[in-house]
């Protein structure tokens, strides 16, 4: 693997050791931003304003952006008036968005630096399929909120409509990588999260993940035609 040598092509594998994402990571940060822009055709927006819109957030509260990235999503919750902290453990990536005035913290998500019962929300957008324990992130996420607190998960997910599934998955493993080519900063970084997305659980299979994490409430709504899932989750 790469440290951050753009032309070298870094990916992770689909074992996702967390040194290979973090690196990974580091190497698409210059870029990631607008490479997801375009990849989504827009709709990164729209569904960074929804998730902020699932958690109901309140002045107030305090909420944890896990997985932020350079903190485009921590900006887009923070028009709520709560405070909003950004976690990620790619360092290049909250180098990235160094100019985002938002509180940021260097975290691993399988052992996260924050005592029991200190948010009052948290959130964590297309990062929970990047983690090596996705149910152990989940206990992660339930010890730092306090009782009652709200989860929020925005992922990728499965199109309930066959056919645009179908046309779906040809772009995904396809038109892709290829325009990932043209825009992103480490293209070959973009076959592994094409995979990723997958291999990842549908709708029911994620929320049940959710529900065995210790979460009540448990339901979602689906983006876009179901190509990106909202899960909202109460811990228990």
């Amino acid at each position: 693997m790469t440290t951050g040598d753009e032309s070298a092509g870094s990916r992770a594998s689909l074992a996702k050791d967390p040194s290979e994402v973090a690196e990974m990571f580091d190497g698409v940060a210059r870029r990631y931003d607008v490479t997801n822009t375009v990849l989504s055709f827009g709709q990164d927006r729209l569904w960074r304003r929804n998730t902020r819109r699932a958690l109901a957030l309140r002045p107030r509260d305090v909420v944890l952006d896990l997985a932020a990235g350079t903190a485009v999503s921590t900006t887009e919750l923070a028009t709520s008036g709560a405070t909003c902290v950004a976690a990620d453990f790619s360092r290049g990536m909250l180098r990235a968005g160094a100019d985002r005035d938002v509180p940021k913290v260097a975290a691993d998500a399988l052992h996260l630096p924050f005592a029991d019962a200190s948010f009052d929300a948290a959130t964590i957008s297309f990062g929970l399929r990047n983690v090596a324990d996705v149910d152990h992130a989940l206990g992660e996420l339930r010890r730092i909120l306090k009782p009652g607190g709200r989860l929020v998960i925005c992922e990728f997910s499965t199109p309930t409509w066959r056919p645009f599934r179908t046309v779906y998955m040809e772009y995904l493993m396809k038109a892709l990588p290829a325009v990932a080519t043209k825009v992103s900063s480490n293209p070959a970084a973009y076959v592994y999260l094409a995979e990723s997305i997958r291999e990842w659980p549908d709708q029911e299979g994620l929320g049940a993940r959710i529900r065995a994490a210790g979460f009540a409430d448990v339901d979602w709504t689906d983006q876009t035609g179901g190509i990106v899932a909202i899960h909202r989750g109460v811990r228990a």
